[in-house]
C-alpha cells in the first residue's frame, strides 16, 4: 500500500504520495530494466496523484505514445487511490547519462501525452499535449500549463536498490489557485529551486507529511522576507496498485469476435488463453463456454 495526502493553502493546492509499494508490484509485474521502471514508475505516480482530483467513479488513462524506444506507456487511475498500467516494451533500456542518472528522457523519447478523463458523460474529455522532455514531470507540467491554464509545480521519482527492488518512489505536485498572490509564487519558485529530489528526501527519512512541511516552511519573498503560509491537510489515503480484470470481462471481450471467428479458433486449438496487459492474470476459455453461442 502506497500513501497519498492531499492539502491547501490560500494560494495553492497540494497532493504528496509515496508510491513504492505500487512501483514494487509493477516491477514485479511487468519485469522491467531499470530505466523502464523509472519512466513506468513515475507515470504511475502522477496517475495516483491525478486520480485523487478526480470524483465519484470518474476514470482517468495517461497514455504516451512516443518515438522513443519504449514506445508507448499507459496508465488507468481512479479517485479511491487504486491505479494500474502496462507498456509496451518493459525490456529495453539506455545507458545511464553521463551524471550516472537514469536517462528516462532518452529512453521516452519525443511524442504525446493524451489525458482521457472519463467522467460518465456520452463522450470522454481527452486532452492531448506534446511530449518534449520524455521526463515525465516536466511534460506534465506543461499540460497543465497550456491545457488546462492551471501553473503547476510537479516532482516524481524512483530509486532502485537493484535491477529488481525499487527503493523508494513517490512524487508531490503544486498546482496555484486562481488570483495566486505574487510574492508566494516568487516564494515557492524559490523553495522549489532549493529542494532535493523527492527520492533523496524519502531516503533522507522523511515521510510525505514531513515532505509537505518542508515544501511549505521557511519561504522567503524576493525580498528574502519570510513569508507564512499557513496550510490544512484534507485527506489521508492508502493508494495501491489494483487491477478489476475478471474471466467474464474477457468473456464478454471474447463473445464479440462473434461466431464464425470462435468456431475458426477451435478449429485449430482445443482452447483460447487470455492475458491482462495491466497485471498479467491469464484466463483459459474451452469451446464448453461457449455452448450457448456457438450452436
Amino acid at each position: 500500500m502506497g500513501k497519498l495526502i492531499r492539502g491547501v493553502s490560500k494560494n495553492a493546492r497540494f497532493f504528496v504520495v509515496d508510491t513504492t509499494d505500487i512501483v514494487q508490484k509493477a516491477q514485479d509485474i511487468h519485469k522491467c530494466s531499470p530505466t523502464a521502471i523509472d519512466a513506468f514508475g513515475r507515470l504511475l505516480t502522477a496517475g495516483v496523484i491525478m486520480g485523487s482530483t478526480l470524483k465519484g467513479k470518474d476514470i482517468l488513462t495517461l497514455r504516451t505514445d512516443t518515438n522513443g524506444q519504449l514506445n508507448n506507456m499507459v496508465v488507468t487511475a481512479d479517485a479511491d487511490g487504486g491505479v494500474k498500467g502496462y507498456l509496451s516494451n518493459p525490456s529495453v533500456d539506455v545507458p545511464l547519462k553521463d551524471n550516472g542518472k537514469s536517462d528516462v528522457g532518452g529512453l521516452v523519447g519525443k511524442g504525446i501525452l493524451k489525458i482521457i478523463k472519463d467522467m460518465g458523460l456520452k463522450e470522454p474529455y481527452i486532452g492531448l499535449s506534446e511530449i518534449n522532455s520524455g521526463e515525465i514531470a516536466q511534460d506534465l507540467a506543461y499540460y497543465f500549463y497550456n491545457s488546462e491554464q492551471t501553473p503547476t509545480v510537479i516532482a516524481l521519482g524512483v530509486k532502485l536498490k537493484d535491477e529488481n527492488t525499487v527503493e523508494y518512489a513517490g512524487g508531490y505536485m503544486i498546482q496555484l489557485l486562481p488570483d495566486a498572490e505574487d510574492s508566494f509564487i516568487t516564494a515557492l519558485e524559490q523553495k522549489i529551486g532549493a529542494i532535493r529530489p523527492m527520492t533523496e528526501l524519502m531516503a533522507g527519512g522523511m515521510d510525505i507529511k514531513r515532505i509537505a512541511k518542508l515544501l511549505y516552511e521557511d519561504m522567503t519573498d524576493e525580498n528574502m522576507e519570510r513569508l507564512v503560509e499557513p496550510y490544512e491537510i484534507l485527506e489521508e489515503k492508502e493508494v495501491n496498485y489494483s487491477c478489476n480484470c475478471s474471466k467474464e470481462k474477457f468473456y464478454k471481450g471474447l463473445i464479440t469476435l462473434g461466431k464464425e471467428q470462435l468456431n475458426d479458433i477451435f478449429s485449430t486449438q482445443e482452447e483460447i488463453e487470455t492475458e491482462c496487459h495491466f497485471c498479467g492474470e491469464k484466463y483459459r476459455f474451452t469451446k464448453e463456454d461457449f455452448k450457448e453461442i456457438l450452436k
